[in-house]
């Protein structure tokens, strides 16, 4: 996407513009990626001939002619490799896998060969010298934001193995290659595993508690299966059958709101045991929990978890690290696993009473409604009673707020709240670009008329994005997450290539006339997606390397995303776009003061949970190997002692779930969640410093929002930009009494 409104989609090959998603397939990748990949090395060769001459005859290196076609190189296959990642992620099927893992390797040798190249390193270190050497205004002085890609990229090549040698390199590079083939197969496993499982319920007792829209989706999944029911029915609402499944949008409601705690513990222990070896996952169940179709061999992470760890120790030490950890936050904010540790340990010491608090009530709670686990609460029992005490306590009945939030609800509010504080428009723009599935949306940002955008400005475009909303087991992976379709940059002419980015939810899918009516929890996530689309979309830095979120430390990305969770308990925000889908009724003051009320409700335990998972996988990437007497998931109880209130069961095997750390980018940096949100509460605080009904006042700090967090992306270091927007730097007040571990 250019500058201009025109939206031409691109072939595979030609790494620019808007994929054309319907057009590319399996044979495509296995076709298009080899014939690419030599044109990208053929490039590569050219690019180092020119470079061995111009450092053989000790002349002034420009950067034009070592930056500028370095970040072409990685740009196209960034965006050809990128696609094929992105549709395995949300059209994933048998083919587009063995492409997929066909082509990996020889991906992953380019990049190693590129991030090895002793010319490029001996070029990029010339560019730091001449730097160096020259006065402000002299040929070779790099401006600020050239200084901070230049010193990433360096240090990348020497995290890539540049300063290795013969057999050590060619062991690292093997090892690379290995490590990205382990982790697609462990992200294919869990979603094997997820979508391997189902329970056909068929006794309406079996239901009791749920509310209607969960039986709906029950029903809808069990339809699409082609299940009947006993007198050959389709299956409805009220009568069933209904099929239960682990997918988020269908799992958590059911242990928040099922009466059956026999259900509820056997879809527990399904969900945690996923993709572990066990017998019960990865299999279809039929009513009375017998395997209909068993898998020969049940899907199992555990061997693979350990070959990551011992590969991902091994890397470090090659580069002369003592471990993973290290070599993780030499690219982050924080600057040591002691500064990280020490922060999850002030969180710790904060969340652990309180969540024994919060543990006692719900036995308290259990114990007065008669319930025979009030004396031994399990874990598949935390979110049922949990959501009992809720509704005791603020009469706030989580369900009873979905009709409140249906989708084109929420997008009208969220894109009105980016008007208030951003001065941007975003209009839909369906059916103007290629999209990978009916159910995706293309949108278009524009600069705002007033807001203080010029008149010269008002209608300029400023980026696109997709939205790709609701669950859909069979194919796509969980979770929600932002990825970069297009990045800024500049074009041969100088004409701007604006940003698109990839905002993916799993959320709750529409159910026969009614639109997708989400949770509350479902509408936070959204936010927070969009977050990191903004931070995507609305950077002013031409120089892609440096452009959104590239170049910001992984401990500061989610700073944007974090922060826009905020706004859904901002009373302008939320009774803005809460509207009855059918009656068009806002939502009541009544059910908003209740939201806000129960905002911290269970903190403590959610901050416990987060600080567990990210010392979980801090000591698994700084302390654990092969020799150190005990497995990964001893480690992780061992952890659980100090990090938990509620020991996991044996069956739990979370780690062979936890993708964000063996098949995602958060390895020994899940902590930047917690890091990030000191930064967005401090940020968020702001605005309650100027009085969030000071509607100037919000407007004027959203503004400076967007011209420091969101348009300098990773131009400045993420202490500098915060410190232009927030006039200092951070402190942990904002975020323990925003989630409630102090008294507000």
């Amino acid at each position: 996407m250019s500058g201009s409104t025109k939206v031409v989609a691109s072939p595979l090959l030609t790494g620019k513009g808007l994929p054309a998603f319907g057009a590319i397939t399996a044979a495509q990748v296995e076709e298009h990626i080899p014939e690419l990949l030599s044109l990208l090395n053929a490039e590569l060769d050219v690019l180092e001939a020119v470079l061995c001459q111009a450092l053989g005859a000790a002349r002034l290196l420009d950067w034009a002619e070592v930056m500028d076609p370095l970040q072409r190189l990685g740009e196209q296959l960034r965006w050809s490799w990128g696609v094929v990642g992105h549709l395995n992620g949300v059209c994933n099927s048998p083919e587009l896998r063995l492409a997929h893992a066909g082509q990996q390797a020889a991906v992953v040798q380019f990049g190693s060969r590129a991030g090895q190249s002793q010319v490029l390193f001996q070029a990029l270190q010339t560019l730091e010298r001449q730097h160096q050497a020259a006065t402000i205004g002299t040929p070779g002085r790099l401006d600020g934001t050239q200084q901070r890609i230049l010193a990433a990229e360096l240090r990348d090549m020497q995290l890539r193995g540049v300063g290795l040698e013969g057999a050590v390199q060619a062991a690292f590079n093997q090892a690379s290659q290995e490590l990205a083939e382990l982790s697609t197969r462990f992200s294919n496993q869990v979603l094997d595993a997820t979508n391997g499982w189902t329970l056909s319920l068929e006794d309406p007792a079996q239901t009791e508690g749920l509310p209607t829209s969960l039986k709906d989706q029950l029903a809808q999944a069990a339809r699409a299966a082609d299940l009947k029911s006993a007198d050959g029915a389709e299956p409805s609402s009220e009568a069933g059958p209904w099929l239960l499944g682990l997918d988020m949008p269908r799992f958590a409601p059911f242990l928040k709101y099922s009466r059956n705690r026999s259900l509820r513990e056997q879809l527990y222990r399904a969900h945690v045991s996923r993709a572990s070896g066990q017998g019960n996952a990865g299999d279809h169940t039929t009513n009375d929990g017998t395997n209909e179709s068993p898998k020969a061999e049940p899907l199992n992470n555990w061997p693979l978890i350990e070959t990551i760890l011992t590969l991902r120790g091994d890397q470090a030490r090659r580069l002369g690290l003592a471990n993973w950890a290290e070599l993780s936050l030499a690219a982050k904010m924080a600057d040591s696993v002691t500064s990280v540790e020490a922060l999850l340990e002030e969180l710790r010491a904060a969340a652990f009473p309180m969540a024994a608090a919060e543990l006692e009530q719900l036995r308290q709670c259990a114990a007065r409604h008669g319930a025979p686990e009030a004396s031994d609460l399990q874990p598949w029992d935390v979110s049922f009673w949990a959501e009992v005490l809720r509704q005791e306590s603020f009469s706030l009945d989580s369900e009873a707020l979905r009709p409140y939030f249906p989708l084109p609800a929420v997008l009208e509010g969220l894109f009105a709240l980016c008007g208030r504080l951003f001065g941007i428009r975003i209009e839909a723009a369906d059916g103007q670009a290629p999209v990978w599935h009916a159910d995706v949306r293309f949108f278009r940002v524009l600069e705002a008329s007033g807001g203080g955008a010029s008149a010269a400005r008002a209608g300029q475009p400023l980026a696109a994005f997709y939205l790709d909303p609701y669950s859909r087991p069979g194919s796509k992976r969980g979770g929600a997450w932002m990825d970069d379709c297009l990045g800024r940059s500049l074009g041969p002419d100088g004409t701007p290539v604006l940003p698109v980015a990839y905002l993916i939810c799993n959320q709750s899918p529409p159910v026969g006339d009614s639109p997708s009516l989400m949770t509350f929890e479902e509408v936070e996530t959204l936010f927070h997606e969009f977050g990191h689309g903004l931070q995507h979309m609305l950077t002013t830095v031409d120089r892609p390397q440096a452009a959104g979120i590239n170049n910001v430390e992984w401990d500061a990305v989610e700073l944007p995303s974090q922060f826009m969770e905020n706004w859904c308990y901002d009373r302008a925000t939320l009774l803005g776009m809460a509207r009855h889908w059918q009656s068009g009724e806002p939502l009541p003051q009544a059910e908003f003061a209740k939201l806000q009320a129960a905002r911290t409700y269970m903190g403590g335990s959610a901050t416990l949970r987060q600080v567990h998972l990210a010392l979980t996988d801090l000591r698994l990437h700084s302390a654990w190997s092969p020799d150190c007497g005990e497995t990964p998931e001893q480690l992780r109880r061992r952890i659980a002692t100090t990090t938990t209130v509620l020991t996991p069961i044996d069956a739990d095997a979370f780690l062979c779930s936890f993708g964000h750390i063996f098949a995602g980018g958060y390895a020994a940096g899940y902590y930047a969640y917690k890091w990030a949100e000191v930064l967005s509460a401090d940020a968020f605080s702001a605005f309650e410093d100027g009085g969030l009904d000071n509607e100037a006042q919000v407007q004027a700090t959203g503004r400076r929002f967007r011209d420091t967090v969101l348009s300098l992306g990773g131009s400045r270091s993420p202490a500098e930009v915060f410190e232009a927007f927030r006039g200092r730097q951070p402190s942990t007040e904002a975020l323990i009494r925003h989630s409630g571990l102090v008294a507000a």
